[in-house]
C-alpha cells in the first residue's frame, strides 16, 4: 500500500503529533508499505524532497509564539503534482491547518481516500485567543471548534480517534464519519528498563543535584493545559513536610518561564529543575533515570507521555481522566490526585515503599503498556486504510439535486456511470451535508432509500392535507393502511407534520365546532363526529367551549328550516319525523321536542283531513290483494294508526270509503 502522512509537525520536533506520525511512518514501513511524509519546514521556495525522497518538505514560516511550529500555505501546486506522482492509495493526515488543509485538497483533486487522525482537544486551548477570560469569547470560540472539527471530520473517510474519550468527543460535534479508536503505539523496546545505562542515570541525577533522592519527572509541552502550575503547588507542600522529593521538568513551550519563576518565587530552586527541550532520542533516559511520572493535565487525546512513563517502568501520578482508565490502577500502577493538596499524602505513600513493592509496580507498569506497541499501532491503522479506500469505491458522486418543498431528489452517479436517484428529507439534506459534488458511500446510500419510503409518504400525507384538513388519528391511520412503514417511522412522520404545523387537532377541532355550530349541528352531534376523527375529549371540550351557542334557540332555528321538509303527513308523524332530525342533528331528545313543540303547525292541520283520506286510499291500494272485507278495513286502519292519525278521526274516514262486502 503505498500511504501518505501529512502532518503540520514532525520530526526534529518534538511533541506528541510529530511522534506519532514518525512511529506510525516506521511501523508502516517495518510491515512492507511504502510510506511518504508531506510537512512543513521554515524556509521559501517549492515544495522539495529530502535526500531519502522520503519526506517532502512544504517551506512556511515558524511562529514563535505558536511552540516554534511551521505554517505553511494550503495550496501547493507544485508539491501536488510530486504527490500525483507517488500515486497514493491512502492520505493519512494528521492535523487539521495549512498541511491539513492541503492533505484535503489533494484528495479532492486527485480523488483519494483520505483518513484523519484528531490528535488535539481544541476546546482545551481556546485560552489562547481568551487572554481576558470572557465567557463569551470562551464559548464563541468552543463554537468554532466544534463546528470546525465537524467540518474536517466530515471531509474524511474515516476518523481515527486516540481513545474513547476522543471518539466521544467527537460524536458529540455530530462528525458523520466512521470513527475507530486506533491508540497511538510506541516502540516499547526504546523505553524498555532493560536498556538503562546506570551511568547515563547517574549522569543526569547529578546534573541536576537529585542524587539518590526521590525523583519524579515530567516530560512534555510547558503549556497552560498541562497544568503544571499545580504540580509545583504540590512540590512546595511537599517541601513544608520535609520530604526528600525531586521534580524534573523535561520540555518546552510558552509557560516555561512563567513556571521558573513561580518555582522560585515558592523556594523551589533547590527541588523543581527545567531541562528544556531534550533531544528525542535521549528522552528514555531522561525516564529510566526517574523513579515517578506525574502530570496534572486534563487535556490529553491519549496521553503518550503517560505510555511512554509506564513504559520506561515507572508508576503515575495524575488528576483521574478517562484516557487513563486502562492505564492508571490506583495503587497498582500509581496514584490518582484531586489537587495539590492530597499529591504530597500520595508521595510521600510511594516513598515509603519497599524496594519489593516498588519492583511489583514496575512489572505492572510494563504490562499494561503491552497493548500500546508500534506494530499494533500500524496493524490497527492498516484496518482504518482498508476501510476508508473500500467505502470509496462503493461510493456515488451526487451530480444534481432538484429541491421541492419538503424534501430533495438527488441524482447520482458511481464509478462505474452506473446512475441512482434518491429522495431525501429537508432535515436529511442539510444534516447530512448532501450538497452538489458530495460524495456519499453505498451504506450512506442504502440508509437514504430505506429513509425514501418515508419522505414520499411524508409528502403524500401534505398532498392529502392540502385538499382537506386532517386530524392525527386520520393520517396515522392512513399511513398504516397505505404504507409498510413501522410504528416508529409513522410516529416521526406525524411529528414533523405536527411541528411544521400541517396537522394541529386542537387548530382541527375549533374550525369544525365553528363550521358545525353554524350549521345549527347540536354539540353531542359535534362532540360525536370530532371522536370519530380521534380527537381526544379535552381538545373537544375546548373548542366547544370557545363557541358557546344557547342550545335551545339553535335547535329551534333549526325545526324551522326544516319544517317545511315533511308534508303530507299527520301533524302527529310530522313532529316525530322533525324531533328524529334534530336528535340526527346533535339536540338531546328534551331539546328536540322543546324545539318541535314551539313550532306552529295550523297550516298543516287545515290539510290533515285530506293528508288521512291520501293515507288511507294508499293503504287500501296495498292491501287490497291481500285481504278484503273486515280484515282489509282493519289493515287500512292499522296502518293510518302507525302513520300519526287520530283513532276517531280514522273511523271516520274509514266509514267513507266504500267497501265491497260491508
Amino acid at each position: 500500500m503505498r500511504i501518505g502522512l501529512f502532518s503540520d509537525t514532525f520530526p526534529p520536533d518534538i511533541n506528541g503529533v510529530a511522534n506519532s506520525t514518525s512511529i506510525l511512518c516506521d511501523a508502516l514501513r517495518s510491515r512492507g508499505h511504502e510510506v511518504f511524509v508531506v510537512a512543513p519546514k521554515e524556509g521559501s521556495g517549492p515544495a522539495e524532497w529530502d535526500e531519502t525522497h522520503s519526506i517532502l518538505y512544504l517551506y512556511g514560516f515558524k511562529l514563535e509564539a505558536l511552540y516554534g511550529y511551521v505554517v505553511t500555505f494550503p495550496l501547493h501546486i507544485h508539491a501536488m503534482n510530486e504527490i500525483r506522482k507517488m500515486k497514493p492509495d491512502i492520505i493519512h493526515v494528521q492535523t487539521e491547518f495549512g498541511v491539513g488543509i492541503f492533505a484535503r485538497i489533494c484528495a479532492k483533486q486527485l480523488d483519494i481516500p483520505l483518513v484523519s487522525t484528531y490528535h488535539t482537544t481544541y476546546e482545551d486551548y481556546t485560552h489562547y485567543v481568551n487572554p481576558l477570560h470572557s465567557s463569551t469569547v470562551d464559548t464563541y470560540a468552543k463554537r468554532a471548534v466544534s463546528y470546525m472539527s465537524k467540518l474536517y471530520g466530515d471531509s474524511s473517510a474515516a476518523v481515527i480517534a486516540p481513545s474513547e474519550k476522543t471518539k466521544e468527543l467527537l460524536k458529540s460535534y455530530n462528525v458523520r464519519s466512521d470513527i475507530f479508536v486506533v491508540p497511538t503505539g510506541l516502540p516499547l523496546d526504546r523505553f524498555s528498563p532493560e536498556h538503562e545505562d546506570p551511568a547515563r542515570s547517574a549522569e543526569i541525577r547529578a546534573q541536576y543535584g537529585i542524587g539518590d533522592s526521590l525523583f519524579i519527572i515530567y516530560v512534555g509541552r510547558i503549556a497552560k493545559e498541562k497544568s503544571l502550575d499545580l504540580v509545583i503547588d504540590g512540590f512546595a507542600n511537599l517541601k513544608k513536610r520535609g520530604t526528600d522529593v525531586q521534580f524534573l521538568v523535561v520540555g518546552g513551550g510558552p509557560d516555561l518561564d512563567g513556571l521558573k519563576e513561580k518555582a522560585v518565587s515558592l523556594g523551589l530552586q533547590d527541588m523543581v529543575h527545567f531541562a528544556g527541550p531534550v533531544p528525542s532520542a535521549q528522552v528514555p533516559d531522561y525516564y529510566r533515570a526517574a523513579d515517578a511520572f506525574v502530570s496534572a493535565s486534563l487535556s490529553e487525546t491519549q496521553g503518550m507521555t503517560f505510555i511512554e512513563a509506564m513504559a520506561s517502568g515507572l508508576p503515575l501520578f495524575a488528576r483521574r481522566d478517562e484516557v487513563l482508565d486502562q492505564l492508571l490502577v490506583p495503587e497498582e500502577t500509581g496514584w490518582f490526585f484531586r489537587d495539590a493538596e492530597d499529591f504530597p499524602d500520595l508521595v510521600a505513600e510511594f516513598a515509603a515503599m519497599d524496594a519489593e513493592s516498588r519492583a511489583k509496580m514496575k512489572k505492572a507498569c510494563l504490562e499494561k503498556t503491552v497493548p500500546y506497541s508500534s506494530d499494533t499501532f500500524a496493524a490497527r491503522a492498516e484496518e482504518v486504510y482498508k476501510h476508508a479506500i473500500a467505502l470509496c469505491h462503493d461510493m456515488a458522486s451526487i451530480e444534481e439535486i432538484k429541491v421541492r418543498e419538503d424534501s430533495v431528489q438527488l441524482y447520482l452517479k458511481r464509478i462505474d456511470g452506473e446512475e441512482d436517484r434518491v429522495t431525501v428529507s429537508l432535515d436529511d439534506y442539510y444534516s447530512k451535508g448532501l450538497k452538489r459534488g458530495t460524495r456519499i458511500s453505498d451504506t450512506q446510500i442504502a440508509d437514504l432509500h430505506k429513509r425514501e419510503e418515508s419522505v414520499k409518504a411524508y409528502e403524500s400525507c401534505i398532498r392529502r392535507i392540502a385538499v382537506k384538513d386532517r386530524t392525527r388519528r386520520e393520517m396515522h391511520d392512513w399511513l398504516q393502511e397505505h404504507t409498510e412503514l413501522t410504528e416508529d417511522s409513522i410516529e416521526e412522520i406525524i411529528g414533523r407534520l405536527e411541528i411544521k404545523g400541517y396537522i394541529d387537532d386542537q387548530r382541527y377541532a375549533e374550525s369544525a365546532v365553528g363550521s358545525m355550530k353554524a350549521a345549527l349541528f347540536g354539540e353531542e352531534r359535534i362532540a360525536a363526529d370530532l371522536r370519530r376523527k380521534g380527537l381526544p375529549e379535552e381538545t373537544i371540550n375546548t373548542a366547544i367551549a370557545k363557541y358557546p351557542h344557547d342550545e335551545i334557540r339553535d335547535a329551534k332555528e333549526f325545526a324551522v328550516r326544516v319544517q317545511n321538509s315533511v308534508r303530507n303527513e299527520s301533524v302527529r308523524m310530522k313532529k316525530k319525523k322533525l324531533e328524529n332530525k334534530l336528535i340526527q342533528k346533535g339536540y338531546s331528545a328534551d331539546t328536540a321536542r322543546n324545539a318541535v313543540a314551539s313550532l306552529d303547525y295550523a297550516a298543516d292541520e287545515l290539510t290533515e283531513t285530506e293528508n288521512l283520506r291520501n293515507c288511507a286510499n294508499k293503504a287500501k291500494k296495498r292491501y287490497m290483494h291481500k285481504h278484503s272485507g273486515r280484515d282489509l278495513r282493519n289493515a287500512v286502519y292499522r296502518y293510518c294508526m302507525s302513520q300519526g292519525y287520530p283513532s276517531e278521526e280514522i273511523y271516520a274516514m274509514l266509514d267513507e270509503m266504500e267497501w265491497e262486502n260491508d
